[in-house]
């Protein structure tokens, strides 16, 4: 049921004309859309430029009130304080579209890195690593997967820590 009502919840959306003003690819649409929905509690479809700062603070924006202001005027074109959902996308692409600060980046991939490395030892082992890698592409054979843990397991210790974790992650 509940995979059902998601499928409708995308029904209304012109995606290729929100791809085509801000870059967004499907998928990342439909994560925006469900945001939209969380935070269109009234369900009236727009959300209120009052809520503007809570929802980026929510997404993890931190503007200052000028942006906000700025960011307000550019995305409501219309003036009517509402923020219909293909403004919302264009908002946020601004937003996921600038590359984050170096310290960002960091405490994000801190983030991630606690998650696999369940015991706290300081590091994942290839197997796990495997796995995450594996999740990411399921298209990838057994051989891919081979070749990309020799390619990031240099000294052959079977384990990966923090450092390598972040060059991994950041050479994309």
């Amino acid at each position: 049921m509940a995979g059902q009502d998601n499928q409708n919840a995308f029904a209304d959306i012109d995606f290729e004309e929100i791809t085509e003003a801000t870059a967004l690819e499907a998928d990342e649409i439909k994560v925006l859309k469900l945001c939209f929905n969380l935070f269109d509690v009234k369900k009236q479809n727009f959300l209120s430029s009052d809520d503007l700062d809570d929802i980026l603070r929510a997404m993890g924006f931190r503007p200052s009130k000028e942006e906000l202001q700025e960011i307000l005027e550019e995305i409501d074109e219309d003036g009517s304080g509402e923020i219909e959902f293909g403004e919302f996308c264009q908002l946020c692409a601004k937003f996921l579209v600038e590359e984050p600060d170096e310290e960002t980046m960091k405490a994000e991939l801190k983030e991630a890195f606690r998650v696999y490395d369940r015991d706290g030892a300081g590091f994942i082992t290839t197997g796990q690593l495997r796995e995450i890698i594996a999740e990411l592409d399921p298209r990838l054979t057994s051989d891919d997967l081979d070749g990309i843990i020799e390619e990031i397991d240099e000294d052959g210790s079977g384990t990966m820590d923090f450092d390598e974790f972040c060059q991994m992650m950041m050479s994309k």
